[in-house]
């Protein structure tokens, strides 16, 4: 006869098995799972577009001195590892996107505090230039961005800065650090800035006899129908026409190119249908005055209601489509560390990172 112990020992022993033979089921199907996400993976077998026919992402903005995108509080550690997994996906360049705005700024720049600039904890200029030349990169150094541009719509205040900040710049950094790759003129003009050609000719030619000729590039937006400009609208009904781009641009480029060596449109500015009109006048364009075709392929959304967020991977797939159907020397990104890194504070940009991997078929 069984007595009470023996049957409460059979019994805690078969309850166990019970509760373990759905966990070993469930461990094995994830086993399963996980092994035909990785065949997934490696494969793209479960995308139904051809694979890898978009322009590869092979430079990033650095936007640590920012006014609409929150911080992420990195330090050395969390830059190193972002560094990292720029360098897994291709990323050869990185743009510091400014040095400063306004009173905040992203180096102990002697000019700039006398003139009531904060100090920064960090020396984050250093430590990009660092970080770029572990990971064989090259650095490019935005220049100051005193906030006036924005206020006044004239881009002539920028000249008288950033004459100071680029010369320190270059006896800090650029004579140390064989990463310094070049510069970043960082006013964001469309057509008819005022002051615009005569400002980057002026910033750009400076850049240029300071570092012995190293290579200038500017990013501007194109006056589509998504350029808001801090609107509560979604569309822009002045929009401007393709010809209307290619006549303004072609006087600022005229008036430029012996002292900007890229150009690189924003690309969010335009509608999906719109890419390969204004990416061929671009290009067009480039190649008219002996300037490299760049395009700026925003990772973040524009077509939403809230600033900013990811965006969709199927977007940035036409996108980048777009500008290899057109010819472009390169494809460069605002930003990875946002909107595109698997440490991102935003959880979808992971999922492009993964997305973005998985469509040019990198392990």
């Amino acid at each position: 006869m069984t007595d009470r112990r023996d049957f409460l020992k059979k019994a805690a022993v078969a309850a166990a098995a019970a509760i373990a033979a759905p966990e070993v089921m469930k461990a094995g199907t994830a086993d399963k799972a996980d092994a035909r996400h990785r065949e997934t993976s490696q494969s793209g077998s479960r995308l139904i577009v051809p694979r890898a026919q978009g322009l590869r992402i092979t430079g990033t903005f650095l936007d640590e001195i920012s006014h609409d995108i929150p911080h992420q509080n990195w330090g050395e550690k969390e830059w190193d590892a972002d560094f990292r997994n720029m360098k897994a996906i291709g990323i050869d360049t990185v743009i510091c996107i400014r040095s400063g705005y306004r009173k905040f700024i992203t180096y102990p720049s002697p000019y700039l505090l006398k003139k009531g600039c904060y100090m920064p904890s960090m020396d984050l200029i250093d430590m990009f230039l660092r970080l770029a030349q572990k990971y064989g990169m090259k650095f490019w150094f935005g220049l100051y961005d005193s906030g006036r541009y924005w206020d006044t719509g004239d881009l002539s205040h920028e000249i008288e800065d950033n004459k100071f900040v680029i010369d320190e710049v270059w006896k800090m950094y650029g004579e140390k650090y064989d990463s310094f790759g070049g510069w970043y003129i960082s006013g964001e003009i469309s057509r008819k800035t005022k002051g615009a050609i005569d400002a980057f000719r002026a910033m750009g030619k400076q850049c240029k006899d300071v570092s012995g000729g190293l290579p200038t590039f500017i990013s501007p937006w194109i006056d589509g129908k998504k350029a808001i400009m801090g609107t509560n609208k979604l569309t822009n009904d002045q929009a401007v026409s393709v010809a209307e781009h290619e006549r303004e641009w072609n006087e600022i480029f005229d008036g430029i190119h012996d002292v900007v060596d890229a150009c690189a449109f924003q690309d969010g500015h335009i509608d999906y249908d719109e890419l390969d009109a204004f990416f061929s006048v671009n290009k067009k364009l480039a190649d008219k005055y002996g300037m490299q075709c760049w395009t700026n392929a925003e990772t973040f959304d524009r077509d939403m209601p809230i600033k900013f967020l990811p965006i969709k991977f199927d977007k940035l797939r036409m996108k980048l489509e777009a500008a290899a159907r057109c010819g472009y020397d390169k494809a460069i990104t605002f930003e990875f560390s946002h909107f595109m890194s698997p440490q991102s504070a935003y959880l979808q940009a992971g999922h492009l990172y993964d997305r973005y991997r998985e469509y040019f078929g990198i392990d």
